[in-house]
């Protein structure tokens, strides 16, 4: 995916203030051997790519002062309330670092296992997104999951995913994350109201009370 960048020369907080009312976003590319280089994307344009799943997990491709560069989107701050990008940060490619990305996980298969097509379950995506290590030429557009053996009582790993060749799984603190986790439904039980009989309820309401044995003399 490509998109055009421009250097920037001024920083600081009303240097990018004013780029933005201009309909430009602010943004930095570092990473490598090179310096940092300060840069500004139109805004409109940026708007729809970060709309496009391959802008977050895939090589972009650059182009900054007629040059092309490699480079992967590390950071996206958004306006609390407004549909503005207010800052972006970009890493540079380099062909023989291995880099840490997150890549979508793209789910199928589920209504064909037994947990959903026999077993009445309810099938959970607790991760939309895996975070791999990999070189570049390696970095999957996304990691498929086939769900169609998925079964009442099991949940899915990290590790039960078969990942591509080179890629591998970072897991930071976690040993063994869960992916999708399988949560059986539970059907309420309707109670059938209780009907009372009108005239057995006013029988008893109006029923005169049982006299009280007289006392023995």
């Amino acid at each position: 995916m490509k998109f055009v960048a421009f250097e920037r020369a001024k920083q600081g907080t009303g240097a990018s203030r004013r780029l933005r009312i201009t309909g430009r976003t602010p943004g930095i590319v570092y990473g490598g051997t090179a310096e940092p280089i300060l840069i500004e994307i139109d805004h409109n344009a940026l708007w729809h790519a970060i709309k496009k799943e391959a802008f977050h997990g895939s090589i972009l491709e650059m182009e900054l002062g007629g040059t092309e560069h490699k480079v992967l989107l590390r950071d996206l701050q958004m306006h609390p309330y407004k549909q503005q990008v207010q800052h972006i940060d970009f890493q540079r490619v380099e062909a023989r670092t291995r880099m840490t990305v997150k890549v979508p996980v793209h789910y199928s298969g589920e209504e064909e296992s037994p947990a959903v097509k026999t077993e009445n379950c309810l099938v959970n995506h607790v991760l939309t997104e895996m975070t791999v290590s990999c070189f570049p030429a390696d970095i999957p557009d996304f990691i498929a999951v086939d769900l169609v053996g998925l079964t009442k009582g099991k949940s899915l790993h990290v590790k039960d995913v078969v990942l591509p060749k080179g890629v591998k799984a970072a897991v930071k603190g976690q040993v063994n994350p869960v992916m999708v986790s399988v949560t059986p439904i539970v059907e309420e039980v309707e109670v059938a109201p209780v009907v009372v009989d009108p005239k057995a309820a006013k029988g008893k309401a109006g029923a005169k009370p049982a006299a009280k044995p007289a006392a023995k003399k």
